[in-house]
């Protein structure tokens, strides 16, 4: 079953261009969605994150931030997995 992920980040930034340019890279192995949050259409998400962008969110829980961490990634999809069954 598919993961989703969201991706909160700030247009221009290339921090968030290069996350998510490496999650495409394992959209299929690791079965996942991504979904894009622009934190400068809200002032709530952009008070939340500030400049600490791009952010990746699994479910409720922060997996990273600024860079990919594919083991923490990969060990988000499992947890998510888990309680999927």
């Amino acid at each position: 079953m598919t993961t989703r992920l969201v991706v909160y980040e700030r247009m221009g930034c290339h921090l968030c261009e290069d996350m998510v340019a490496t999650l495409a890279e394992w959209r299929k192995e690791l079965d996942i969605d991504i979904e894009r949050v622009d934190v400068d259409r809200s002032a709530e998400l952009a008070a939340r994150y500030g400049l600490r962008v791009p952010v990746l969110v699994c479910g409720d829980a922060e997996v990273c931030h600024f860079f990919l961490d594919l083991e923490a990634l990969r060990e988000a999809v499992s947890e998510g997995e888990s309680r999927k069954r």
